[in-house]
């Protein structure tokens, strides 16, 4: 049994329908009749949809009948259509009260199913004078046009169910990303308070094998905070906020640069990396974000590329633009997953990942952007190179 919002939606989707106004017009042009109408016809109740009057018989969208009093109370409980001439000269119906009480003589109504079978109302004409209407052109119309009205409804409740799945799942998107948001947010904290002590401890001690563990491990607490930032970067960019950018001349991002590439060789000591870094004059850009950029670019080598190949850095000047690329080797990544690379949590199936949530290339590439930058990708059946250009003067 259909609910009462749901019994509104349907009538609703009649009222609003351009398809039903334009059939019921048809109906009058095709049969003279001055009065046409979907009625929405339960047990209890007839309700007009949509009507076409011109014999001013009264009805507008959302006007009621007692549907004990009407012929379409009749099609609802038998399922038959009812057609009638002339009801001075009909068996049935000349002493009928309905014909006297509204004042037709002709009458035609179809029932309006939905694809499940349910009951919705009728498609129904009156008029005050005799029509021709038992005629098989005139009855295939009815039933044609009532079926078209059947399917108006069940496209209304298709689209309807889809709104709602929609909603549910944005808000359910909406929620995730928030959660995320708040997790990341409350994971720096620990963090922080890890690469504090690891220092704590890194001063005081002054054995070798324990120096070496202590800085694997805050290498590792590096890639934990590393992380954290991207999951925090991602949930600004859905939010809208975007990644902030800070400009400003640095003297030391080579040193910046080397430090990370001292943690990853840490983290990975079998994994060799041999870095050109040539910075004469100061890079006009975020640092630290440079830095966040360029992690996760290594990270991404050192991830994919094969042990044994060394991986290649380049940090220099080149024609007016800062350059900073970052060389792996491996076999190629396919043109099929190329494009989706910069997307936020592709991690690619042909180049499974054994860390990481997707993001890095994602925020790498916003980071980028954010510096008025590019950042492209080269890939052969050899090696791979992740390169970032940037012109160093910023734009106006």
């Amino acid at each position: 049994m259909a609910t009462a919002s749901e019994f509104e939606e349907d009538i609703a989707a009649i009222v609003r329908s351009t398809t039903v106004a334009t059939l019921l017009e048809t109906i009058t042009l095709a049969t003279g009749m001055g009065f046409a109408t979907v009625a929405r016809v339960t047990d209890a109740r007839w309700i007009t949809c949509q009507a076409v009057d011109h014999i001013d018989f009264g009805l507008r969208p959302g006007d009621e009948l007692d549907v004990e009093t009407t012929l379409c109370h009749e099609v609802r409980n038998y399922g038959e259509e009812i057609v009638i001439d002339d009801v001075h000269s009909d068996p049935h119906y000349v002493d009928h009260r309905c014909p006297a009480q509204y004042g037709f003589r002709s009458y035609i109504s179809v029932p309006i199913r939905q694809a499940d079978g349910s009951f919705f109302g009728t498609l129904c004409a009156i008029d005050p004078a005799p029509r021709q209407l038992k005629q098989d052109r005139i009855l295939s119309m009815f039933r044609l046009f009532a079926r078209m009205i059947g399917e108006v409804l069940d496209n209304d409740t298709a689209l309807t169910q889809s709104n709602a799945a929609l909603t549910q799942e944005r808000a359910l998107a909406e929620q995730q990303e928030q959660f995320i948001a708040i997790l990341a947010h409350d994971l720096r904290n620990p963090v922080n308070a890890l690469t504090a002590g690891l220092r704590m401890i890194e001063r005081r001690i002054d054995d070798a094998q324990a120096t070496q563990l202590v800085g694997l491990m805050r290498a590792s607490v590096n890639r934990m905070a590393l992380l954290i930032e991207n999951l925090l970067d991602q949930a600004r960019k859905r939010s809208g906020g975007g990644i902030i950018i800070e400009r400003q001349e640095n003297t030391d991002l080579d040193a910046a640069l080397a430090q990370i590439i001292a943690e990853l060789q840490a983290v990975a000591p079998d994994q060799q990396i041999n870095a050109t870094i040539d910075l004469p004059v100061a890079i006009n850009c975020d640092a630290p974000r440079i830095s966040q950029m360029f992690s996760n670019l290594l990270a991404n080598a050192v991830t994919h590329g094969p042990e044994g190949i060394p991986i290649t850095v380049g940090a220099s000047i080149e024609g007016g633009d800062f350059v900073l690329a970052v060389t792996n080797g491996g076999p190629k990544i396919p043109e099929q997953m190329q494009p989706t690379l910069f997307e936020p949590f592709q991690r690619g199936g042909d180049r499974p990942s054994r860390e990481g949530l997707g993001l890095g290339l994602f925020i790498a590439s916003e980071i980028a952007k954010g510096h008025g930058g590019t950042l492209s990708v080269t890939s052969t059946d050899q090696q791979t190179t992740f390169a970032f250009r940037m012109p160093m003067a910023p734009a106006p």
